[in-house]
């Protein structure tokens, strides 16, 4: 039987921005239906919007009830009555909103008080450096922090040395909500709870394994984040990487936070180094213009609406990143692992292709390899194609069929979203879920020699149209290899 959920304040710096009404609140008024918070449990946004706690309940009200499913008016009148607000500027003069926090939380010591900062990174180190000058910071407290951590190794450090300068290392949670999402939970299940795969999950029978995350959207109003960041340091330094990693890792001794953790950091430090003109040859950037997305015309990379004109940094960004990454150990030696993600491709799909090697000896004409495909987005489900006889008389004819599990369907229940289990294991103090320091900087470690030498290049990144699955260069980097990406669309 399980414990009932403890009481806990969730402080979260950023609360009236796009991820909190978007994600964290949706999150946890599901969490809250579902009877997994505490009656005591409260939610306290921090920002510098000036709302009172009847102001920031109209605002949820009108931002929030759209995204969720209120079919018991209580539990939604519950849910807002968790929320208040307290207005502040990090760095500024005034400190009467730490002093209205600090009164808020008085007498609460004893609950887990969770710090939430969905904001830029810039902000860290200054709310830390505040929290510990306001006092606020008691054993019971964690840390949650959004991505990007930094934009390269050295940033990284910076930014972990001023939170790990106030928080324990246990006391730090680095959100990546990919590995919030039910498929992904499901793989190490897959992997480890069944005995058919281990014995195959290995270079004597994998060919190669795919890992992508494609979005139909654009970027438009968000060119002044792109341009720092670019696909190759918002999607493959995190998401991808942590999905490589967990397809990668060794069996953990336990199912235990730090065993899978440790388990995690081993793949990314075997990560088979890609520097100077490898990049070439491993790599493939591009961005995208104008074309044709969803059956309506849409606007290049340097052409989307925006505050800001185009710089010669929006000419140089990619908006599509493709790698051909090796895992230097016995259980993958030669079996390449190709990452890609991009903007403004034909569907919007996440997923894991592990591509099996051919029959040694095929009997029958036009077989094909098994392929075992893990969807993380949408229909989250686990396929595995294998050989099949067409029906009928005549000779023997082949057609690869899915065997498909689909968690809504097998389940027959809502599947949740990613931010409800993060928020809870972060309530409950389990990081399993979550990057430790030292997984985080040996993904830049393994990073930044390429995001360097793209940066040092002069030439702009390779064009791919709107709509289409990205630029010639990253076909090239598959086929070289006698490969195909899997295009399928989630449709």
């Amino acid at each position: 039987m399980s414990e009932p959920p403890q009481p806990a304040d969730l402080i979260v710096f950023g609360g009236t921005g796009d991820l909190s009404m978007r994600k964290l609140l949706p999150a946890l008024y599901h969490c809250d239906r579902d009877g997994r918070l505490a009656p005591e449990t409260r939610v306290i946004a921090m920002s510098r919007a000036g709302l009172d706690d009847a102001d920031f309940r109209g605002k949820a009200d009108a931002e929030v009830r759209g995204r969720v499913p209120v079919d018991d008016p209580a539990v939604w009148r519950r849910f807002l009555g968790r929320l208040h607000h307290v207005s502040v500027d990090v760095g500024g003069e005034d400190g009467a909103g730490w002093v209205r926090l600090a009164g808020l939380l008085d007498g609460h010591e004893r609950r887990a008080r969770v710090f939430y900062l969905a904001s830029p990174p810039m902000t860290f180190g200054p709310f830390c450096r505040e929290l510990r000058r306001a006092g606020l910071v008691t054993p019971a407290s964690r840390m949650v922090l959004e991505k990007p951590l930094g934009r390269d190794l050295a940033s990284a450090r910076r930014i972990n040395d001023e939170v790990g300068a106030l928080f324990d290392e246990r006391q730090i949670y680095r959100v990546d909500h990919y590995l919030g999402k039910e498929t992904v939970q499901n793989l190490l299940v897959l992997r480890f709870a069944n005995a058919f795969l281990e014995p195959v999950w290995n270079s004597l029978w994998i060919d190669h394994v795919q890992i992508t995350a494609a979005e139909t959207v654009g970027t438009p109003g968000r060119r002044g984040y792109y341009d720092h960041a670019g696909a190759l340091r918002d999607m493959v330094q995190n998401h991808l990487l942590q999905l490589l990693c967990l397809v990668a890792m060794e069996p953990p001794a336990r199912n235990h936070r730090e065993s899978i953790r440790d388990e995690k950091l081993k793949v990314l430090q075997a990560l088979r180094p890609i520097t100077g003109r490898e990049v070439d040859r491993f790599t493939v950037r591009g961005q995208y213009t104008a074309g044709v997305s969803g059956g309506v015309p849409v606007p290049g990379y340097l052409d989307e609406p925006d505050r800001t004109a185009p710089t010669e940094t929006s000419r140089r960004v990619e908006t599509f990143a493709a790698i051909r990454a090796e895992v230097r150990n016995w259980r993958w030696a030669g079996v390449p692992f190709y990452l890609r993600t991009g903007k403004r491709m034909p569907y919007r799909c996440s997923e894991i292709v592990v591509q099996f090697k051919e029959v040694p000896h095929s009997i029958f004409p036009g077989g094909a390899p098994n392929r075992l495909v893990l969807r993380l987005q949408p229909s989250e489900g686990i396929r595995l194609h294998i050989m099949a006889k067409e029906p009928g008389a005549g000779e023997v004819a082949l057609r690869p069929v899915p065997l498909g599990l689909s968690f809504a369907e097998t389940f027959a229940a809502r599947v949740p979203d990613a931010y409800e289990r993060l928020l809870m294991d972060v309530l409950a103090g389990n990081p399993t879920l979550f990057m430790r320091r030292d997984e985080v900087e040996a993904a830049w470690r393994w990073i930044d020699p390429i995001a360097g030498e793209w940066e040092s290049y002069g030439t702009p990144p390779e064009p791919y149209p709107a709509g289409t699955s990205g630029p010639a260069g990253a076909h090239e980097l598959v086929t070289r290899g006698g490969r195909a990406w899997h295009e399928e669309s989630p449709a």
